[in-house]
């Protein structure tokens, strides 16, 4: 055997996830961690939806489907499109795919060439960049400024494309930074983007969690940008799905048909059950949803107050999804015990460590003076957790 091939040495492991591990190894043991780590919801998926599934099950609903999903599920989402989003698309326009991550590759897989390069802006989700590298594609990250709640501007994308540029990757609302584009931000990268040919991947997996309102979709702003335009969403943040694993993709007719070929080989379909626990999360009642952005929106007031009154950092105010990005670098420098602290991972290891407190590093985000707080967590363990973290802060030397 020859070995591995360059384009899978070129992935890089996932830094949150090896934190991650550590954190609930140490839960494991008995020790008292609190975790502002979480990039999933922390409710329990609606009951509506998990007796969907349990009737699937009861009914035999258990071969494959057609590759690109159910045809009652496409309809369904293509009405969500239609009524939620003023985007008309024929159910044949529809995948179902094993969440909105596989959606994405599938996109870029079938929309970039070797050495084609890929857009999007920093900080960005960690799997941005491996997805461009493992179809053999370049990330190329824009550095984006807080003090704009770290959006990039039609300036900085026409200055990042080049005579390779074949995708831009967006996601509102943000992960990690929570930033949502409004339509005139939008429509202004949508037309770079079209002047330079470039196809579009909109991540809107976020969009039932917006705080100040409203989402907009980038495919509804022009037919132009429309035909351009993947637009990816999923069942995981909104619904408390994600490990139910379905996500969509809706687009021009030539690259969703390209994404199921792909997706026939790679996976034949998704998981029936899960197929039908989504079709109830689309047709049944929503209050669930609203309810628990509702509670999101309470911890972020909480969280933003406790964090105004601490000195050496800052943050823009996220408008959506369930993360705040702090920049922690004004403690760089400082020792925790016998360690000096120098970047993000450093960081959230010494705060794991020293406080018992599980953040995320910002360098995997592309921003390694920051760190994640997630608050998909509880009241209870948003107060214990900001007065480790303001006790780890004031402990530093």
């Amino acid at each position: 055997m020859k070995g591995i091939s360059r384009t899978a040495k070129s992935i890089n492991d996932s830094l949150t996830l090896a934190l991650t591990s550590r954190g609930k190894e140490l839960k494991a043991k008995g020790v008292d961690v609190v975790s502002f780590g979480a990039g999933e919801p922390d409710f329990d998926t609606p009951k509506h939806i998990r007796d969907a599934a349990k009737q699937a099950l009861d009914e035999g609903f258990t071969r494959y489907t057609a590759a690109a999903g159910i045809m009652e599920l496409r309809r369904a989402i293509a009405d969500k499109l239609r009524r939620d989003n003023g985007l008309d698309y024929a159910p044949e326009q529809v995948i179902v795919t094993a969440g909105g991550k596989h959606a994405i590759f599938a996109a870029i897989y079938c929309l970039c060439e070797q050495g084609s390069e890929v857009i999007f802006p920093a900080p960005y989700w960690i799997s941005y960049p491996e997805m461009a590298r493992a179809v053999g594609a370049r990330p190329v990250a824009v550095e984006t400024d807080a003090r704009n709640g770290y959006k990039i501007t039609p300036a900085q994308l026409q200055a990042a494309v080049t005579p390779q540029s074949r995708l831009l990757l967006l996601n509102s609302p943000n992960n990690p930074t929570g930033a949502v584009y409004d339509e005139a931000e939008l429509r202004a990268l949508g037309e770079v983007a079209v002047r330079n040919d470039m196809a579009i991947v909109s991540d809107e997996i976020y969009e039932k969690l917006i705080y100040g309102g409203p989402h907009v979709s980038m495919a509804a702003l022009s037919d132009e940008l429309k035909g351009c335009t993947v637009v990816v969403n999923g069942f995981s943040k909104a619904y408390a799905m994600t490990g139910w694993r379905v996500g969509y993709a809706a687009g021009p007719p030539e690259v969703i048909k390209a994404m199921c070929r792909l997706q026939s080989h790679m996976i034949s379909n998704v998981n029936s059950i899960a197929q039908k626990a989504a079709l109830a999360a689309l047709g049944g009642d929503s209050s669930a949803v609203e309810e628990m952005r509702r509670q999101y929106e309470k911890r972020r007031e909480y969280l933003l107050s406790r964090l105004a009154d601490i000195p050496d950092i800052s943050y823009p105010e996220p408008d959506g999804a369930f993360y705040v990005l702090v920049d922690v670098s004004g403690y760089y420098g400082r020792r925790a015990g016998d360690v000096v602290i120098n970047d993000s991972l450093e960081f959230c290891e010494a705060c794991l460590d020293g406080a018992r407190l599980l953040l995320i590093p910002g360098r995997p985000f592309g921003a390694d003076e920051a760190v994640r707080f997630s608050f998909a967590a509880s009241m209870e363990d948003l107060e214990r957790g900001l007065d480790r973290f303001e006790q780890f802060l004031n402990n530093l030397r």
